[in-house]
């Protein structure tokens, strides 16, 4: 049996735990994982932390290769999706190429973790999310309910096979959720 195969797609300003924690989850768990953004590229990333201030700051993070570019994604031969936050998903949902990517996950149910600002990416496919729930950074909860999807305050959440979190600190519940799923357990609804 071969391995399965995760997508995680990104771009520069990519939130560094974001895409670092799920993509060495995946290759803890025996998974395949490729790392797509507009371009093939080392990608920059950046840590957003909670300090003092009534938002989150940001400073440079490690970088990390993306070793596919969109155009290259052939998404029906891959298992699951992973969508991190970071400032990346307000341009990479500019991507021409992105949304048949994502629609594709959708259309064929197989699971999707989101993470903070990652819910950005589906605005440019809002009919695919209307009427489900998921979670997100609080700062996206507008765009979330623009999209017709009920946004859901808590600090995770899973409806079938989207799992979001709402920042980093929840990603041991989302990725507890993820790996179970790609694994073929059963969903939650």
């Amino acid at each position: 049996m071969s391995a399965k195969k995760v997508l995680i797609v990104t771009g520069d300003a990519v939130e560094a735990l974001e895409v670092y924690y799920p993509y060495f989850r995946c290759l803890e768990e025996g998974f395949e994982a490729d790392i797509a953004a507009p371009s093939q590229k080392k990608l920059n990333t950046v840590v957003h932390d909670f300090e003092d201030w009534e938002t989150y700051t940001e400073k440079r993070g490690y970088m990390i290769e993306a070793n596919k570019s969109f155009a290259d994604v052939d998404p029906k031969q891959y298992d699951a999706l992973i969508i991190p936050g970071g400032r990346a998903p307000e341009y990479i949902r500019m991507d021409d190429h992105l949304p048949n990517i994502l629609v594709h996950f959708f259309e064929v149910d197989k699971p999707i973790a989101i993470m903070c600002h990652g819910s950005l990416v589906l605005t440019p496919i809002a009919e695919k999310v209307k009427g489900r729930k998921l979670t997100a950074y609080q700062a996206c909860k507008p765009e979330v309910e623009s999209m017709g999807a009920e946004y859901v305050n808590e600090m995770n959440y899973v409806d079938k096979n989207l799992i979001s979190g709402h920042a980093w600190p929840d990603l041991p519940a989302i990725m507890r959720e993820f790996v179970k799923q790609v694994n073929g357990a059963a969903v939650k609804s």
